[in-house]
C-alpha cells in the first residue's frame, strides 16, 4: 500500500515586499554542515521572494564556507543588529563573535563552535521576541561542543523554552502532512513509562491541536495517538498503559473538545494508517515517533518547535562531522526547515490579524 505523503502549503511568493518573512537563521556549529546547506539553500530562487534571510553566527565562517563551495564572490553584508531594511543583494550576517571569529577546524569537536553556535541561537531568539524576526531556523549543533563551552542544557530546545519562558515546549517533526509529536523526547528509554502520565499527554495534545490550528492553518485536527507497548498492550496482556493512563487521556481531551484516536498499534500505523485523514500523531517516545519519521521523511524532514511565542523550526540532520567541508551535504531538509518556518509565521500572522 503506498504512502500518501501530502505537501505542505510552501511560501507565498505573491507577497508584497512589505509582508515578506524576515527569518533568523543561525548558522549552527561552525565545523559542521550547517553553514554548507545553509548557503546551497540560500541559493534556491523558489525561497527568496516570500522571505528575507538574515545569518546570524559569523561573516568568517560563512566565508569560508563559502569559498569551499566556490561562491567566493558572495557579497556578505556584516551587521552588529537587525536592520530596518534588509539589502537585495548577497547575504547579510548578524556578526555575534566580537570579532574574535573561531577557525574554522571541519569536523573538529571545539568549545569555541559550541559558544559560537549558542550565541547565534541567543540572539535570534532575541529577535524573533523583540520583533526584528518573524521566524528562527537553526543550523545543527553539537551537544558535546556545547558541553564543552559551558551550556548545561541539552540542546536546542530546551534552550529556547528557557530563554521564552516557555513551560510547554513540544519536539514535533513534519515532513508535509506527516507531523508527530512526542510526549517524552530526550530522557532515557529507561525512564520513558515514568514520563507516561496523563496530565504529560493532555497537555501534548493541547499544544499540538493549538499548533495544528494556529501554525498550519488546520481548522479542525484530527490527531492519532499511539501506544506504549507492542500492540498497543494487546488488551493488557503486555501492558497496562494503555487501559490506565492513556485511553482515560484521550477521553478527557474528546471531552475538551479535541479530535483524538487512540490508543493505536504503534508497529503498524505509519505503514497502514498515514492516509486515513489524520492531521498529526502523538508518539510516545523519542524513537517510537522518529524512526519512521526519518525513515520515510530524512531528506526534507524538519524539527518544528511547537509551544513557542515565536516560530522555531531546524534540519532533521545533526552536524554530520564526517563529511564537513567537503562539498557533499544535501540541503534538502534545511530548504525544508525555512520553508516550514516561513508557511507557519504566514499562517500565525494571519491568525493573528484575524483574532
Amino acid at each position: 500500500m503506498a504512502i500518501k505523503r501530502p505537501t505542505y502549503q510552501r511560501p507565498d511568493p505573491s507577497v508584497d515586499a512589505d509582508a515578506r518573512t524576515r527569518v533568523a537563521i543561525t548558522l549552527g556549529d561552525p565545523n559542521g554542515i550547517g553553514p554548507e546547506v545553509l548557503l546551497k539553500s540560500l541559493h534556491d530562487p523558489h525561497l527568496m521572494p516570500a522571505m528575507e534571510p538574515v545569518v546570524v553566527g559569523s561573516a568568517h565562517v560563512l566565508r569560508v564556507h563559502a569559498d569551499v563551495l566556490g561562491y567566493s564572490d558572495l557579497t556578505i553584508h556584516t551587521v552588529d543588529h537587525i536592520p530596518d531594511t534588509i539589502p537585495n543583494d548577497g547575504i547579510t550576517v548578524l556578526d555575534v563573535t566580537d570579532g574574535h571569529a573561531p577557525a574554522v577546524s571541519f569536523g573538529a569537536v571545539t568549545a569555541a563552535g559550541g559558544t559560537l553556535a549558542m550565541r547565534a541561537v541567543a540572539a535570534a531568539v532575541d529577535a524573533c521576541v523583540e520583533g526584528t524576526a518573524d521566524a528562527m531556523v537553526t543550523a545543527p549543533i553539537s551537544k558535546d561542543a556545547i558541553a564543552q563551552a559551558g551550556y548545561t542544557v541539552p540542546g536546542h530546545t530546551e534552550f529556547i523554552a528557557e530563554r521564552t519562558n516557555s513551560p510547554r515546549p513540544m519536539m514535533m517533526m513534519v515532513a508535509g502532512g506527516l507531523r508527530v509529536g512526542l510526549v517524552t523526547a530526550h530522557i532515557p528509554i529507561a525512564q520513558v513509562a515514568k514520563g507516561i502520565t496523563k496530565a504529560a499527554i493532555g497537555t501534548k495534545l493541547e499544544v499540538l491541536d493549538t499548533t495544528l490550528r494556529n501554525d498550519f492553518g488546520i481548522e479542525t485536527p484530527h490527531i492519532a495517538v499511539l501506544g506504549l507497548n507492542p500492540h498497543a498492550g494487546d488488551g493488557g496482556v503486555l501492558g497496562k498503559e494503555e487501559e490506565e493512563i492513556i485511553a482515560p487521556a484521550i477521553a478527557e481531551a474528546e471531552k475538551a473538545g479535541l479530535k483524538v484516536s487512540g490508543p493505536l498499534p504503534a508497529d503498524g500505523f505509519f505503514a497502514t494508517q498515514l492516509d486515513e485523514g489524520y492531521d498529526a500523531v502523538l508518539a510516545m517516545y523519542h524513537d517510537q515517533g522518529l524512526v519512521p519519521f526519518k525513515a520515510l521523511a530524512f531528506d526534507h524532514g524538519v524539527n518544528f518547535t511547537a509551544g513557542l511565542p515565536i516560530v522555531r523550526t531546524s534540519p532533521d540532520h545533526g552536524t554530520a562531522y564526517g563529511i564537513a567541508g567537503k562539498g557533499m551535504a544535501l540541503p534538502g531538509s534545511m530548504r525544508s526547515a525555512i520553508e516550514v518556518a516561513v508557511t507557519t509565521a504566514q499562517h500565525r500572522r494571519a491568525k493573528q490579524s484575524a483574532a
